[in-house]
């Protein structure tokens, strides 16, 4: 065993049993109920949420483990907007579709994208996680590398339990706290769960009204536009090097941007930019704001093409027509380190070592790429590293 690994399990080890010394944790959560208490929480809330709670197991584990497992952007898609998924999404959508228009008509947001969420955060309401989402937040905020995060959650959700939106055993999400048919964490259900069906209460585990009308209203309170799209796929001329910043569709149609399809992009000023989430010789698309709403939702540009993606095609639209490139996958952290590290030493200065690949790095890795001869997308994949590990 190396001995990294021995350090780890050494110190997930004390760490845990210190976690689960009885009275350590019992100290903690009597502060804590004293603390809520000030904070306006009603004294039967807090018994009745931290009745029997203990640190659990699982969540620690979890908390402590960060993987540096990486999946290619399109066997994630695959998944995500399986053949499976499309058909069960068309067929909510048809079964909801009166409440989709109720929403779509009060919120902006349209009913495919709504369901899409619904359907990649708990495959339509088929799992919402089975943990006691109390003793959940409750773990994260008593220990572990998570503790400002459960905090505020575990207030929320004490909130939540005190307005009477939900009952403390229907309170059930995921590890870290996502909760109800489209997954929110207690400060977005504060924030923005409405109650849709009009029974005077918040209820995203029970009510389909309410969790999908609560899921447009955080996509338009984020910034939706109405009647806009999210993007679209598009093919690059060879020679286009203006590939940062935001432009009109009408500029880009300029540039020589088409269609994926080879038609030409709609003269218009709405604004978008260029987003090739694998590099040159994978699918590219231009991306509006819409597109960017989703990613309030996870910020991942896998996840909102995955959105926007199984939307589309819930209603009859296709999905990517660029095939996806082989054998280059995405970088592990310490790898994009060390890209960055390389860089710099070769005087492209990436400003910071901290395997966050954002705007600086990205014009390092253009400038590296035009100096070596080849197509300035800032792509950041394997073959990158292995060349940039190769002396001038």
């Amino acid at each position: 065993m190396k001995i990294k690994s021995v350090v780890i399990t050494i110190f997930l080890f004390f760490s845990m049993n210190t976690a689960f010394a009885g009275p350590h944790f019992e100290v903690w959560l009597s502060k804590y109920k004293n603390y809520a208490q000030k904070k306006g929480i009603s004294r039967r809330t807090i018994e009745a949420a931290f009745a029997g709670v203990t640190p659990d197991p699982e969540v620690l584990k979890l908390n402590a483990k960060q993987s540096e497992f990486v999946k290619p952007l399109s066997e994630y898609l695959d998944r995500a907007v399986s053949k499976t998924r499309i058909s069960n999404g068309k067929k909510r959508y048809k079964q909801y579709s009166s409440l989709l228009n109720r929403i779509s008509k009060r919120y902006g947001v349209p009913g495919k994208y709504i369901v899409a969420i619904w359907g990649i955060e708990t495959n339509y309401g088929s799992y919402f996680g089975k943990r006691n989402v109390i003793r959940s937040l409750a773990t994260l905020a008593y220990t572990g590398r998570r503790q400002k995060f459960g905090r505020s959650q575990l207030m929320a959700a004490l909130r939540i339990l005190d307005r009477g939106d939900i009952s403390v055993s229907q309170m059930e999400g995921s590890w870290a706290g996502a909760m109800g048919n489209t997954q929110f964490i207690p400060t977005t259900y504060e924030a923005y769960a409405v109650d849709f069906d009009g029974d005077g209460r918040r209820d995203l585990w029970n009510s389909i009204p309410d969790a999908l009308a609560s899921t447009a209203n955080y996509l338009a309170k984020s910034g939706w536009k109405r009647y806009r799209k999210w993007g679209m796929e598009v093919k690059l001329p060879y020679n286009i090097q203006s590939i940062s910043g935001k432009k009109s569709l009408y500029s880009w149609n300029n540039l020589g941007v088409k269609k994926a399809d080879g038609s030409v992009l709609p003269r218009s000023s709405d604004i978008a930019s260029l987003l090739l989430p694998v590099g040159y010789k994978g699918p590219a698309f231009l991306v509006q704001k819409n597109f960017r709403v989703i990613k309030r939702y996870n910020n991942a540009n896998s996840y909102a093409l995955a959105v926007a993606y199984l939307g589309d095609q819930i209603r009859g639209g296709s999905g990517v027509i660029t095939s996806w490139p082989k054998g280059d996958r995405p970088l592990y952290s310490r790898e994009k380190k060390e890209v960055q590290r390389l860089l710099t030493s070769k005087g492209f200065n990436t400003y910071g070592v901290d395997g966050m690949l954002g705007p600086n790095s990205k014009r390092a890795i253009r400038a590296y790429q035009s100096k070596i001869g080849e197509r300035p997308d800032g792509y950041a994949g394997l073959k990158l590293l292995q060349q940039l590990r190769k002396p001038f």
